[in-house]
């Protein structure tokens, strides 16, 4: 069984007055700070706290990123869907014996590159099951039978051939020691791993990574701080609903924020939605009202800044667009014309083109990327491997943005 959320918070819910007064203070200094972002998170339910913050978080990401909003057009590689790690609201790992288990081979990430590119993709997003060798012998057997002792090595090889063929791999593959993110620097534009959540809490008994090892927030946050000493493009983020209260919540965001300034590498902040699946532990829990996400979406942007990447997914909010755009966000994340969503496989993507629609409906520019940002790819070369960096460019228009018709031109 699983456990409920933990309801208890440190604050009652501000007044409006109160909630403008910490959201003034926020504005001026470019930070929410933890008093504040506890107690304005305490009082999201309320739309008379909740409206406020909408409104400061929409006035900071214009102060910031003006009236875009970034989208990277990319193909989903989960190079392996077997995992140790055994969450509680996960569909996406499967055991060896299951029919649905699936490791590809390199002639399968090939086609699939092929044909992304053909499509007008740019991004090759490899997502996969933490250190499945730990935990199976026959998935450390097919490892040896070509090769390789782990599947970080055998992932070398699957980004190696996407890079090849004209991607840019951005790899989230969990928990990656500095060796290995040193092994995958040479193909990858960026990686990344959602710190989810710093509750160590929620490892106990009943909770939600009771059975994920990897799920520790300290080995997580190490590996945020790895990634920044050896100056990689990261993405993190927060899951939102797994049972984690108002004041982990908070916590989570400003570790992301303690980790951007010490190394300047958080390329971008995830806040994503739980939705209970039918066939998980956690099948009976709750999820957040599309108001409450938003909520935490602009929590995340007063969080993290003017200046950082927001990025609120599409498909696991679709009827709740608008209200994200006003939310602060101003990156939608990756979205494939070519393959599903294999980690939530039952929301689609929205239409490239109705995106764009509903996005400039609200007033704001929809604008293609790559797995990197203009600021980090035309500022902060130490952040790339050379030939990455001089793939990039070529993908790039002289903004840092994915340059139009190059697709085609490459593929």
């Amino acid at each position: 069984m699983i456990l409920p959320v933990s309801k208890t918070f440190p604050h009652s819910t501000p007044t409006r007055i109160e909630a403008e007064r910490l959201l003034a203070e926020a504005l001026d200094t470019g930070r929410l700070s933890r008093f504040a972002g506890e107690k304005l998170g305490a009082g999201l339910a309320d739309e008379c706290v909740r409206e406020p913050v909408l409104e400061a978080a929409f006035e900071s990401k214009c102060r910031g990123k003006g009236d875009r909003v970034s989208v990277s057009k990319n193909v989903f590689i989960p190079l392996t869907n077997l995992c140790r790690d055994r969450c509680g609201y996960c569909t996406f790992a499967k055991l060896p014996g299951d029919p649905a288990a699936k490791t590809w081979n390199l002639e399968e990430v090939a086609d699939a590159a092929h044909g992304a590119r053909r499509a007008g993709c740019i991004e090759a997003l490899f997502c996969l099951g933490d250190k499945p060798e730990k935990a199976y012998r026959a998935h450390r057997d097919w490892l040896a039978a070509r090769g390789h002792a782990s599947t970080a090595e055998y992932l070398v090889e699957g980004c190696r051939v996407a890079f090849e063929l004209g991607m840019l791999p951005h790899t989230n593959a969990g928990i990656l020691s500095p060796e290995q993110m040193t092994a995958l620097r040479p193909w990858n534009a960026s990686m990344g791993l959602m710190l989810e959540t710093t509750s160590a809490r929620l490892r106990g008994k009943g909770h939600a990574h009771h059975v994920a090892p990897d799920k520790d927030p300290e080995v997580r946050l190490r590996m945020h701080r790895e990634a920044g000493e050896l100056r990689i493009p990261f993405t993190s983020g927060l899951l939102l609903g797994i049972g984690e209260n108002v004041s982990e919540r908070v916590d989570t965001l400003l570790a992301i924020r303690d980790a951007a300034d010490a190394y300047g590498h958080i390329q971008e902040v995830i806040v994503q939605p739980f939705h209970a699946k039918p066939t998980t532990p956690m099948r009976g829990v709750q999820s957040l009202t599309d108001a409450l996400i938003s909520g935490w979406v602009a929590l995340a942007r007063l969080a993290m800044g003017p200046e950082a990447n927001v990025q609120a997914p599409p498909n696991l909010a679709p009827e709740a667009l608008e209200l994200l755009l006003r939310s602060g966000l101003n990156d939608w994340g990756g979205v494939s014309p070519v393959t599903v969503d294999f980690i939530n496989p039952e929301a689609p993507w929205p239409e490239l083109a109705e995106l764009r629609r509903r996005t400039e409906a609200a007033g704001q520019r929809l604008v293609e990327r790559l797995p990197v940002y203009p600021q980090d790819l035309l500022h902060r070369k130490d952040l790339f491997d050379p030939q990455v960096h001089a793939a990039a460019l070529r993908l790039a228009d002289g903004e840092g943005w994915a340059r139009s018709g190059v697709q085609v031109e490459a593929a």
